[in-house]
């Protein structure tokens, strides 16, 4: 397990759409997705600990900013053999077993993770409704124990959009696993 970071990709860059399927082989696209504020989009997976770790924050988070007009989508791109805790069956049965509101798609290819520069797992974007990017950095400012989060880095970003406020513009890195690449 590599310890990485995200990098710093500039503010209001746009990001590219997407079409990725689901476990089940349902297709969803950013486009048709996306809330009428922005979306969250984050790069994840089964079995990282710094993913594990939010997950149950990002759904939480999820259901807040979805009354406020912000969709989330998370991606998967570690398809790759030597990680069986993440293949799609085993995707599905987390969708299941953490009850997850929102997409979580297939980047078999891993041509997504690429475009959008994706390091780590969990790597999170906030986009506004025109596709650009809001933020790009860590959820909170401590992923292993809830309990002494301070700083809810994701959420101020969200409030700063949905307010109309410009982009945070001290955005720390978000850290996890190495993306597994082909």
């Amino acid at each position: 397990m590599a310890l990485v970071e995200s990098i710093q990709i500039p503010l209001n860059t746009p990001v590219a759409d997407f079409s990725l399927p689901t476990p089940n082989g349902n297709t969803i696209s950013l486009d048709r997705s996306i809330g009428k504020n922005g979306c969250i989009i984050i790069f994840t997976c089964n079995h990282c600990p710094y993913a594990i770790a939010i997950w149950k924050r990002i759904i939480k988070l999820s259901h807040w900013a979805k009354n406020e007009g912000v969709t989330t989508i998370a991606i998967n791109a570690n398809i790759h053999p030597n990680y069986p805790d993440d293949s799609p069956d085993n995707m599905a049965k987390k969708i299941t077993e953490w009850q997850i509101p929102f997409p979580y798609l297939v980047d078999a290819s891993q041509d997504i993770a690429r475009d959008y520069k994706a390091q780590c797992t969990p790597d999170i974007y906030l986009i506004n409704h025109t596709k650009s990017l809001q933020y790009h950095g860590q959820f909170d400012d401590n992923w292993q124990d809830e309990s002494q989060v301070q700083k809810q880095d994701l959420k101020e970003a969200i409030q700063h959009l949905i307010s109309g406020k410009p982009p945070l513009t001290h955005q720390r890195p978000s850290i996890g696993c190495s993306i597994k690449w082909h």
